[in-house]
């Protein structure tokens, strides 16, 4: 089955939820609202003729002027079929939260886990959202475009002397 096909079957059963299509170098996306965004997956996953079984990627993005500032990103892919699509869920800045595909895919666990910890964005109803990147007590998010380059002005990361401390002895290690 051709990627225009496969959106024409979730146009058929969601088509108030489908925003735009497009399709450069022959990879077809499909921006959708967030609120229905697990009910289009888990369709996707299930039904015999597009079977995506397999979540490649996901990925957060971030357009600070975009009307929805964030996108999560999903790479689909068919094992059974050999057939792609990428799903993009349209997030917006006052409220950067979507469910989590973790009961269609397990593997979306750490990807979902690196999209908060660096876009800041809330997958409802995932298992475990620790940071897993940044430390806990990390403040802000690293890869939202209006994050400082240098992190916060007006602090220090609290636990940089333990790893100066951790990393004192690095040279005696090093193998010439």
């Amino acid at each position: 089955m051709e990627p225009l096909e496969i959106v024409a079957r979730v146009k058929d059963k969601f088509f108030s939820e489908v925003v735009t299509v497009s399709e450069f170098r022959d990879q077809v996306s499909v921006s959708v609202k967030r609120e229905r965004l697990l009910d289009i997956c888990r369709f996707l996953h299930d039904d015999p003729e597009t079977h995506m079984d397999y979540l490649a990627d996901l990925c957060g993005i971030d357009y600070p002027d975009r009307k929805f500032r964030f996108e999560v990103v999903y790479n689909l892919f068919s094992m059974k079929h050999r057939h792609r699509l990428l799903i993009k869920a349209l997030i917006p800045e006052d409220d950067p939260t979507v469910e989590s595909v973790v009961p269609v895919w397990n593997g979306a666990n750490w990807h979902e886990r690196e999209a908060c910890d660096m876009y800041g964005i809330v997958f409802n109803g995932h298992p475990d959202l620790r940071r897993i990147l940044m430390p806990e007590d990390w403040e802000g998010y690293p890869l939202r475009k209006d994050y400082p380059l240098k992190g916060p002005e007006d602090r220090e990361y609290k636990g940089f002397e333990e790893l100066k401390e951790l990393h004192s002895h690095d040279d005696e290690w090093r193998i010439t």
